[in-house]
């Protein structure tokens, strides 16, 4: 099953190429500009690069959240427009799942977290035994002092991934509380994660056309709860 994902959640943006398991190709970009400029040339490239066509591809995939709200817009809108022509079916993928099963080789608790602003993280748990995950908690924002405590009580080591694994790795250790951060080619959100995710929800069913798919932000906007913060009560 070839899969083209696509990750434009936070800062940085990747596409990849799948077949089952198997990356055919990866392109990943943090130079700081706008995803609306770098992804498409990166999926043309990706493509041609690779010798296959859109054509070619059986499922498009997208993280599609949590994580800034521009960024999941634009990367699930480039996801809609690519599948829409030849009707393929989409995976909108958990941000969080994706990040986790970028060390679900390594076995043991993985806490991934994005930085939510507002001492908040979004963040999932979940466990990685024989290359496959486990969910442990659903996607969701939380303060890091009961992220904290949700770890005390599990009573595990924690491996932290995603841009928030810092912050998470602070509070933390500030509860004296194991964990360690996965090295720095493998923190970051990457677009192999997106497509292993896909592999897994196109396997259990979950798959949907692209007009169902929708960003899942997990939040309100700074512009939404301003707007709700200033409305008469």
């Amino acid at each position: 099953m070839k899969i083209i994902a696509l990750e434009t959640s936070a800062v940085t943006a990747s596409v990849a190429v799948t077949d089952d398991e198997r990356l055919l190709a990866q392109s990943f970009q943090n130079s700081g500009l706008t995803h609306s400029a770098t992804l498409m040339p990166m999926v043309s490239g990706l493509l041609k690069n690779t010798g296959l066509t859109l054509d070619e591809m059986d499922v498009v995939a997208v993280a599609a959240g949590p994580g800034s709200f521009t960024g999941v817009r634009i990367g699930v809108a480039a996801a809609k427009g690519l599948a829409w022509p030849g009707d393929k079916p989409c995976a909108p993928c958990s941000t969080l799942e994706s990040m986790a099963w970028q060390c679900a080789h390594m076995g043991g608790e993985i806490c991934a977290a994005m930085d939510a602003r507002r001492n908040q993280v979004y963040c999932a748990r979940f466990r990685a035994e024989g290359g496959t995950l486990t969910r442990l908690t659903p996607d969701r924002a939380m303060g890091l002092d009961g992220l904290a405590e949700e770890v005390r009580a599990s009573g595990r080591p924690q491996t932290l991934v995603g841009d928030g694994a810092h912050l998470v790795r602070g509070a933390l250790e500030e509860a004296g509380l194991p964990c360690s951060l996965m090295p720095p080619h493998l923190l970051y959100q990457t677009a192999w994660g997106v497509a292993r995710c896909a592999l897994r929800m196109a396997r259990a069913g979950e798959l949907v056309s692209a007009a169902a798919m929708a960003p899942s932000y997990h939040r309100l906007s700074q512009a939404e709860r301003e707007r709700m913060g200033a409305e008469p009560s």
